[in-house]
Order: C-alpha cells, then sequence, then structure tokens
C-alpha cells in the first residue's frame, strides 16, 4: 500500500464509509500540517490532551487488539492483561499495525480496517463530550462521542491505566 507524505486518502476514504455507514456524520478533518501524536493533535484542535483517543494496536496471542485511550495517559498493559484475563499484551510492531489496519502507526483510526478489531475502550474518555480520533493518515481527525465510539468499534469500555 503506498503511501504519501500527503496521507493515504484511500484508508481515509475508508474511514468516513466506515463513520457513515454506521449512521454518523462524517466529521473528518485533514489539517496542513501532520498531528501523529496527542500532543501535536490536541495543539491544532486547541483540545484537552485527555479528549485525544489514541488508536493504539497491541498483539495478544497473534491477534490484534485495539485500545483506543486517552492521550493524557499511557495505557498499563500488564493491568489491562490482569483485567481481560490474558498473560501478555504487547506493543504492535509497525507492520503489524499496517496488515491488520490498513493505517499506519500515527494515524490509526478506531474504524475503517480491513476486518473488526477486537477493541477496548479507556473509562477515561467518557468525561470528554467530544473526542478526536485519528482518521487513517498522519494529517487527519475525526471526532465522535464516547456513546457513539463505543457502539460503531463495538469496543468493551474498561480502566486501563
Amino acid at each position: 500500500m503506498p503511501y504519501h507524505a500527503a496521507g493515504d486518502p484511500d484508508a481515509v476514504g475508508r474511514v468516513r464509509a466506515a463513520l457513515v455507514a454506521a449512521g454518523l456524520a462524517d466529521t473528518v478533518r485533514t489539517f496542513d500540517d501532520e498531528v501523529p501524536t496527542a500532543a501535536a493533535a490536541a495543539g491544532v484542535l486547541g483540545c484537552d490532551l485527555g479528549a485525544i483517543a489514541n488508536s493504539l494496536v497491541f498483539e495478544l496471542d497473534g491477534a490484534p487488539l485495539l485500545i483506543l485511550a486517552s492521550g493524557a495517559a499511557r495505557v498499563d498493559t500488564k493491568l489491562v492483561a490482569e483485567r481481560i484475563g490474558s498473560a501478555r499484551i504487547r506493543r504492535a510492531s509497525p507492520d503489524f499495525v499496517l496488515a491488520h489496519t490498513g493505517q499506519r502507526v500515527g494515524g490509526v483510526a478506531p474504524v475503517g480496517h480491513p476486518a473488526p478489531l477486537r477493541t477496548l475502550l479507556d473509562t477515561h474518555l467518557a468525561a470528554y463530550p467530544v473526542l478526536w480520533a485519528g482518521a487513517g493518515d498522519h494529517r487527519s481527525m475525526l471526532s465522535i462521542s464516547y456513546d457513539d465510539l463505543a457502539r460503531v468499534t463495538g469496543a468493551r469500555a474498561l480502566e486501563v491505566r
């Protein structure tokens, strides 16, 4: 899958299509500059760092596990593993992420993947009326409510830190 500095229009298009298919508005915004980190996105959007929903892909027994986590803190993988009854969760490699999401690290969206991913949703994100998440490339973000994010991803709410 070719990737260009301007972003991956196919990945962003799949995210837009997934939002619309779920009955949501297309809230994707694309910026002139890249926003590959929660801090960069919060700065451009003028929102609290905690309102950024990082789409973090982990490997769990060879399968992807997507954790939608607040940008305000790190995921405690040991805690998550205990809570879901697993021995070990580890950060996925960039190639693993691309293979399972069709999106590159730093731009992974919560939706628009080739197949649904097992997903956990950080309960701390519920404190924000509007969340922002990556939308398929390093320059695009989408806005969504906590309840809609849980619904469209089929996520299980869990304290992840």
